[in-house]
């Protein structure tokens, strides 16, 4: 399964286009937090379908769960709804368009996190490979902005930066956090650590955003409810690139993951022009180039 966390992780980045681009068909309906819980409860069913999958195609039975998977998958969960709260947070500032391109450093600051925390070092060749990748998503995410370059350069002190970096920070937490939770049962068959991981993981956010809405915004479950037949297919879709990510990374080294996840970036970029038939600027063109070329350069130092 040497190079299995490769279309893995490719088909992870595809269901995750296609969950962004159909939640903001529930955006007007929903709240940021309703849409949010709209994709893990409505996803569960397919989470335990991908456990039961693993389970019974395998021969093996579901890992017994031990104290230091609970504390990495909890931290995980927490971590990425977190994560998903402060990048919502700057979508909200003035400066947007810099606190999300800032946020996309996650896989920058996965191969930091993989190696303090797991023990998990990135060759030069992969730090470069990373490194510009990440640039060619900046420039991709900087494509409303007149001076790309210089926002990229010049605007990471702003508060917009600093939240994205924190967002980036908490995703790439998250990240390292599921692998660890993965490794930790000892399980040989990987896909069924990771289907573990996940189930749990998503139980875990249900009941947390649950209490949540119940307390903060209780009409808003009455809303989630009501919209269950878009939240059906945001559900499906989130679980299914959710399903993607967590097998991936229990396979390979999550700054890798992650690094082949911007790819995400480059099929935002064909929606956008031939779907929609927006032309694209040369900073954009610059950014998928790099981009790229940073995916190749990672993948042929794995």
């Amino acid at each position: 399964m040497t190079w299995a966390w490769i279309p893995i992780t490719v088909w992870a980045a595809f269901c995750q286009t296609i969950r962004t681009a159909m939640q903001k068909y529930l955006k007007g309906r929903l709240s940021t937090n309703g849409a949010s819980f709209t994709r893990f409860v409505y996803g569960l069913p397919l989470a335990l379908a991908y456990l039961a999958a693993a389970s019974y195609f395998s021969g093996r039975p579901v890992p017994q769960v031990n104290g230091e998977f609970l504390f990495w998958m909890s931290t995980g969960a927490v971590a990425q709804i977190l994560a998903t709260n402060l990048l919502i947070l700057a979508l909200t500032l003035r400066n947007f368009v810099v606190g999300t391109a800032y946020a996309k450093t996650e896989a920058i600051q996965a191969a930091v996190f993989g190696m303090v925390i797991l023990g998990e070092p990135v060759s030069l060749a992969g730090v470069a490979a990373i490194l510009i990748g990440t640039s060619g998503v900046l420039l991709i995410s900087l494509r409303k902005s007149s001076r790309p370059l210089h926002d990229v350069l010049h605007s990471w002190r702003e508060k917009s930066s600093l939240i994205g970096i924190g967002s980036g920070a908490l995703f790439a937490v998250s990240a390292i956090s599921f692998r660890a939770a993965s490794l930790s049962l000892g399980e040989d068959f990987l896909p069924l650590a990771a289907a573990t991981t996940l189930a749990w993981a998503v139980s875990l956010q249900i009941l947390l955003m649950l209490v949540y809405l119940g307390l903060r915004e209780p009409g808003e479950l009455r809303r989630v409810i009501a919209a269950w037949r878009p939240g059906i297919l945001v559900g499906m879709a989130s679980a299914a690139g959710s399903a993607g990510w967590f097998t991936a990374m229990a396979l390979q080294i999550a700054a890798y993951v992650r690094m082949l996840g911007m790819i995400e970036m480059v099929f935002t970029f064909l929606v956008s022009y031939l779907a929609f038939k927006e032309h694209p600027t040369r900073s954009e063109i610059v950014g998928v180039v790099l981009l790229i070329g940073g995916i190749l350069l990672g993948l042929a130092t794995r």
